[in-house]
């Protein structure tokens, strides 16, 4: 009957979220409320129960989301995204100009939405297309399929963190990061050679339009923009500080300039660093770029936070339910050998996924059912547990269509019919989440 009623509470979050256009918020605490409700659960627990899991999320992972946001709406604002594109272009050349989009959509959905993202470089797009004379759809494409792998993967985007948070991984976010790293190479790869082979086939109105993008002329028109090392700089810094800390501390390093190298790897004071080194960024201090801008980021960050809280509310709801007393009594190691379980989260994420539309909220919800699992079948530690991310992040890019916003972005932006779009941006994610998931198994085959 708890597996009923779960299945029920996930229904009616997703039909809440699609039917209803209910904001994944409410839908969360809908769901956790019937779950508690209809499981019998004492109603003084459930309320400390939903509290105890909101707060203890954003206790982990609250401020690694608002300074990841921060550094994102700084770099987007402040043209960063820009030379950062600016110099992938120059390193690839003018001859492989999708490959050029894809490495610069990776780069960047680092710390920027891949929506925002999209709609940054859109115009750079257009007019690289119109010199190296290719399809606008495959530019379109490469550049969408590149942002999405490290959307989904790759750590301080919210989702891979939310997701972090919720298996008890957030400790070991430098693995995180790097597996996600590695996983999302085969993932933009993917996503770029289906644009080269499909997309380049589909013709859009740019690509018989008399309009002239310049290029060069469209960079000059974005004004002065920061140099390479101080637009990298805000991504790049907090990565290595998670590394190191990381490293340090497998390796037991304790004491001195160890331990405060260590310090500064913590998620959320390595961010904070990124937060400062991006306000180097800013083309003056004033009202408009300290308040304004990083107000901005705050208003982006909200909903991002409320989704991934009331994620944790719905996980430490489900646990306390006694649906994890029952999983460990089963015999787990008999129904899932080795990596075949990275399946079971793959699965729900694209089902979830497909279903309503949101990357984040699929890879929020699933990771706190999938939770309770984990420690019966013994999946604990850095590498293990930043896996299962990763085969969470690969369901939650399976697929991006019509209910998705991104999908409509990436339409809208590149002149696609919605047919075409399916064909091109719907395809290219269901392939790079297969693709995905099959590299996480191989690496779970490789390194557990």
């Amino acid at each position: 009957m708890l597996f009923i009623v779960l299945a029920i509470g996930v229904f009616l979050i997703v039909f809440a979220t699609t039917k209803f256009k209910l904001h994944p918020f409410l839908s969360l605490l809908m769901g956790t409320l019937f779950v508690g409700f209809a499981s019998g659960m004492p109603l003084d627990q459930i309320v400390e129960n939903i509290n105890g899991g909101f707060g203890g999320l954003m206790t982990s992972i609250g401020l690694v989301i608002v300074f990841g946001t921060i550094i994102g709406t700084i770099l987007e604002k402040a043209g960063a995204a820009l030379r950062m594109a600016e110099v992938v272009l120059r390193i690839v050349g003018p001859k492989r100009p999708q490959l050029a989009m894809s490495m610069i959509g990776f780069i960047v959905s680092i710390p920027v939405f891949c929506d925002s993202g999209f709609v940054i470089l859109s115009s750079l797009r257009k007019a690289l297309a119109r010199r190296a004379k290719v399809a606008v759809a495959s530019m379109s494409v490469a550049l969408a399929t590149g942002l999405y792998a490290t959307h989904t993967l790759v750590p301080p985007t919210p989702g891979p963190i939310a997701a972090a948070g919720n298996i008890g991984a957030d400790g070991y976010l430098g693995t995180v990061i790097l597996i996600g790293l590695i996983t999302a190479i085969p993932a933009a790869l993917a996503g770029y050679i289906w644009s080269m082979k499909v997309a380049t086939k589909i013709e859009v109105e740019d690509d018989r339009s008399d309009l002239d993008y310049d290029y060069d002329e469209i960079v000059r028109s974005f004004g002065k923009m920061p140099s390479a090392l101080q637009s990298f700089l805000p991504i790049v810094l907090p990565i290595v500080l998670i590394g190191a800390s990381s490293v340090l501390t497998l390796f037991g390093t304790e004491g001195g300039i160890a331990a405060f190298f260590v310090f500064l790897g913590q998620p959320v004071i390595a961010l904070l660093v990124g937060v400062i080194s991006a306000l180097t960024l800013l083309p003056k201090y004033d009202e408009e770029t300290l308040t304004n801008w990083i107000g901005a980021a705050l208003l982006d960050a909200a909903p991002i936070l409320l989704i991934t809280g009331a994620g944790g509310a719905f996980g430490t709801v489900i646990k306390n339910t006694g649906i994890a007393d029952i999983i460990q009594s089963w015999d787990m190691g008999s129904i899932f050998s080795g990596s075949l379980f990275l399946l079971v989260p793959f699965l729900i994420a694209a089902g979830l996924k497909t279903a309503q539309g949101s990357s984040t909220a699929s890879l929020v919800i699933t990771s706190s059912l999938i939770a309770p699992m984990l420690p019966t079948l013994g999946i604990e530690g850095a590498v293990p547990l930043a896996l299962v991310v990763m085969a969470v992040g690969a369901g939650a890019m399976t697929v991006s269509h019509v209910n998705d916003s991104f999908f409509w972005v990436v339409t809208q932006f590149s002149g696609l019919q919605v047919t075409d779009a399916y064909k091109t941006q719907t395809m290219a994610t269901l392939i790079q989440g297969v693709v995905t998931i099959i590299t996480t198994m191989i690496l779970w085959v490789i390194l557990v």
